[in-house]
C-alpha cells in the first residue's frame, strides 16, 4: 500500500498556474495544506514564523486572482513570504531557507520572477509599486500591481510619502493593508464583507462615475457638498477617512482568513477601473499554529522547534549576547543617572531595550518603524540635557542618515548611537548586515565611534558614552554572544581615543577594531608557530583615533594590518590617512586593510561568511605572511 500524501492538493501545485486551474471550493483545503507545509519547514530551518501563518488565505487567494508573475505582487518587509515561495515553484528547496547557498529569508528578485522587488527593510513597497505602475502606464501595458504592507510597516512615514503621490497621480495601483495586529481597526463579519464587496462591486463604481459626472455640471460648492457627503457616509460605514484623504480608494475591514470575503473583493478590485485602491485585511499572526498564535512576539522568529510541543531548539549559551549585555550595562548608567533615556524604532526585544522599558517604562520611546523621526527625536532629548540612547540596527540606522548629518552631527548634540547587528548576521545576510556603519559615520566631523573587542568592553563603552557630553558618540557591536570574558561589576568610563596592546611582537602588527580581536590573537599564535613575532593591539576607537599607538606599531614593524568586520572606507582607511599624512608609508612600511569584500555576502553560518571575508583567524595569518613577502613565503613553507 502507498501512504496517502498529507498535501494532496499542495503536491500537484508548482506554480500559480497550477493554484488558478483549482476550483474555489478546495482552496480553503489548499490552504490548510499549505499552513501545514510552512508550519513544517521552518521546524527545521528556523526562520520567520508567525507573520507568514497569518497571510496563508490571503497569499492563496492573491495568486488565485491575479495573474502572477505578470501581474506584479510586492511583499512589504518579506517576513511573511515562505507560503508565497512554497506555491511560486520554489517548495522542493524550501527547507534550504536562511542556508548557505539556499533561499533567502526574504523576497530577492535573482531568486525568481514571482518576486519582481526584494525587501528586507519595511515600508518600501508602495513606492515600489508605484513606480512599477507608472512605468506599466508610459510602456502602454495592462497588468496590474498589487502591494502588500503590514500595519507595523504602515507607522514609517515613507509608506505615507508613497500614498501621497499615488493618490496625486492616479495610477492604477492596489494596496492591500495587511492589519494583523488589529491596530487599526477589526472585521465587522458578514456586514462588513457585504460592505465591502458593494462598494468594490463594479455596479457602485460605474453608479459612482455617473454620479460624480453629473455633479461636476452643477456649481462647484455643489460638487464639493456632494463629494464630502459620499466620503463621509462610507466613512461612517466602512472608516478608511485618512487613506481617502490621501487619494486612495477604501475597501474593509474584511476578515483576511476568509476566502469567501476574500475572493469576491479582490476580483473586484483587480477589475475595477480606479486609481489607487486600498484593501483592508484583518488577519491574527501564527495562524493555526496554537503555539505562535498565543505568543505571536516569541514565533515572530524563531530557531528551529518541535512541531507538537512548539518548543524551540536553542543551543545553550555559552556567554551572554552582546545585546542583553549592552541593555543590562544601560540599566545599571540609568539607576544612577535620572538623565539617561532610550529609544529604539519598533525593535525593543531585538535592541534589548525590553530590559531597559521593565525597569524605566517612562524613559523608553518605541517611536514605531520610524528610524528618521528617532534620530530628530533624540536630538530633540540631547537639545534640552537629556542623555539619549538610539538603539539601532546598523542596518536601520542607515534609513536616518540625513537626520544624524543635519539634527545631530552639525548641531553637535550628544546623542549615543547604541549600534546592534554590526558586521555580518549569518542567515538574515545582506539586507540586515551591519557593514558600512564606521564608514558613514567616521567622516562626519566630531562624532566620537568606539567598538568593543568583547562584552566586558561593551560595557565599558556604555559607561563612556554615557559620561561623553562634547558631541555625538556611537558604539558598534554585533549579534549574537561574547566571547565569555568576566564582566565587570561596573562600566569605566575610556580615556577617548586610546587603543591598547595586547601582545607585543616585532615583525607584524595586527590593529583590530571590533571583536575581530580574538581572531587577531589567533592569527598571532599561528604566526608565532612559523616563527613570526606579531603585535596585537585593540583600537577601541575608530574615531578618534589613537595617533601615538598607531604610529608606534608603524615605526616597530614590517608590516601593520588593520583588521575590522566593516566595508572599505572604514577604519583602515582612517588609519592610512593618517600614516599618509604623517609620512610613515615613505618608509617602506607594509600596509593592508583587512575588510568585508567589496560585495554583498549571501546568508551563510558566520564562521562560514567570516572565512569567505578573509576575516578568520586563519585568513589573518595568510594575509600576514603574504605581505612579509619572500621571508613570509619561508615562514609557510617551515
Amino acid at each position: 500500500m502507498t501512504e496517502t500524501s498529507a498535501t494532496p492538493l499542495l503536491d500537484v501545485v508548482r506554480t500559480p498556474e497550477d493554484l488558478r486551474r483549482l476550483p474555489e471550493d478546495q482552496l480553503d483545503q489548499l490552504a490548510a495544506e499549505l499552513r501545514r507545509e510552512t508550519i513544517d519547514a521552518v521546524s527545521v530551518t528556523g526562520g520567520h514564523l508567525g507573520a507568514g501563518l497569518g497571510v496563508v488565505e490571503l497569499t492563496v487567494a492573491l495568486h488565485h486572482v491575479f495573474d502572477t508573475p505578470r501581474d506584479r505582487l510586492i511583499w512589504d518587509v518579506g517576513h511573511q513570504v515562505y507560503p508565497h515561495k512554497i506555491l511560486t515553484g520554489r517548495r522542493d528547496r524550501i527547507r534550504t531557507l536562511r542556508k548557505g547557498g539556499g533561499l533567502s529569508g526574504f523576497t530577492k528578485r535573482s531568486e525568481s520572477a514571482f518576486d519582481p522587488f526584494g525587501a528586507g527593510h519595511s515600508s518600501t513597497s508602495i513606492s515600489a509599486g508605484l513606480g512599477m505602475a507608472v512605468a506599466r502606464d508610459l510602456k502602454g501595458d495592462d497588468n496590474r500591481v498589487v502591494c502588500v504592507i503590514g500595519d507595523g510597516a504602515m507607522s514609517a512615514g515613507m509608506a505615507y510619502e508613497a500614498m501621497n503621490n499615488a493618490g496625486a497621480l492616479g495610477s492604477r495601483l492596489v494596496v492591500i493593508l495587511n492589519d494583523n495586529d488589529m491596530s487599526i481597526a477589526p472585521p465587522t463579519g458578514a456586514m462588513s464583507a457585504y460592505l465591502a464587496r458593494l462598494v468594490s462591486g463594479r455596479t457602485y463604481l460605474s453608479l459612482r462615475e455617473i454620479g460624480r459626472g453629473l455633479v461636476k455640471r452643477l456649481p462647484r460648492f455643489v460638487e464639493r457638498g456632494a463629494a464630502r457627503a459620499e466620503e463621509y457616509a462610507r466613512g461612517l460605514a466602512m472608516g478608511g477617512t485618512l487613506f481617502e484623504e490621501l487619494g486612495f480608494y477604501y475597501v474593509g475591514p474584511i476578515d483576511g482568513h476568509n476566502l469567501e470575503h476574500l475572493l469576491p473583493v479582490l476580483k473586484n478590485v483587480r477589475d475595477a477601473d480606479q486609481g489607487p485602491i486600498l484593501v483592508h485585511v484583518v488577519t491574527q499572526k501564527g495562524k493555526g499554529y496554537a503555539p505562535a498564535e498565543a505568543s505571536a512576539d516569541k514565533y515572530h522568529g524563531v530557531s528551529a522547534f518541535d512541531v507538537v510541543s512548539g518548543a524551540q531548539t536553542k543551543p545553550k549559551a555559552n556567554a551572554p549576547t552582546y545585546t542583553k549585555v549592552f541593555a543590562q550595562a544601560l540599566v545599571d548608567e540609568a539607576k544612577r543617572d535620572e538623565r539617561v533615556v532610550a529609544i529604539t524604532a519598533a525593535m525593543p526585544g531585538g535592541t534589548g531595550l525590553d530590559l531597559f522599558e521593565q525597569a524605566f517604562p517612562a524613559r523608553t520611546f518605541d517611536v514605531g518603524i520610524a528610524e528618521q523621526h528617532a534620530v530628530t527625536f533624540a536630538a530633540g532629548l540631547a537639545a534640552e540635557g537629556l542623555k539619549p540612547f538610539c538603539a539601532l540596527y546598523s542596518t536601520f540606522l542607515q534609513r536616518a542618515y540625513d537626520q544624524v548629518v543635519h539634527d545631530v552631527a552639525i548641531q553637535n548634540l550628544p546623542v549615543r548611537f547604541a549600534i546592534d547587528r554590526a558586521g555580518l548576521v549569518g542567515a538574515d545576510g545582506a539586507t540586515h548586515a551591519g557593514a558600512y556603519d564606521v564608514a558613514y559615520l567616521g567622516c562626519l566631523p566630531d562624532m566620537a565611534l568606539m567598538a568593543p573587542a568583547d562584552e566586558a568592553e561593551l560595557v565599558h563603552m556604555v559607561a563612556t558614552a554615557a559620561a561623553y557630553d562634547d558631541g555625538p558618540i556611537a558604539f558598534r557591536y554585533p549579534r549574537g554572544e561574547g566571547v565569555g570574558v568576566e564582566l565587570p561589576a561596573r562600566g569605566q568610563v575610556l580615556p577617548l581615543g586610546r587603543g591598547r596592546v595586547l601582545r607585543e611582537g616585532s615583525t607584524v602588527a595586527l590593529l583590530s577594531l571590533g571583536t575581530r580581536l580574538a581572531a587577531a590573537l589567533e592569527a598571532a599564535e599561528e604566526l608565532a608557530l612559523r616563527g613570526v613575532s606579531t603585535t596585537v593591539a585593540d583600537a577601541r576607537f575608530a574615531k578618534p583615533l589613537d595617533r601615538d599607538l598607531i604610529l608606534r606599531l608603524a615605526r616597530g614593524h614590517e608590516v601593520l594590518m588593520m583588521v575590522e568586520e566593516g566595508s572599505s572606507g572604514g577604519f583602515g582607511a582612517m588609519v592610512l590617512q593618517l600614516l599618509a599624512g604623517e609620512g610613515a608609508l615613505d618608509r617602506g612600511l607594509k600596509v593592508r586593510t583587512l575588510t568585508l569584500p567589496d560585495r554583498f555576502q549571501d546568508h551563510d553560518k558566520p564562521e562560514t561568511q567570516l572565512s569567505e571575508a578573509g576575516l578568520d583567524g586563519r585568513a589573518i595569518a595568510a594575509s600576514a605572511l603574504a605581505a612579509l613577502g619572500p621571508k613570509g613565503v619561508a615562514a609557510l613553507r617551515a
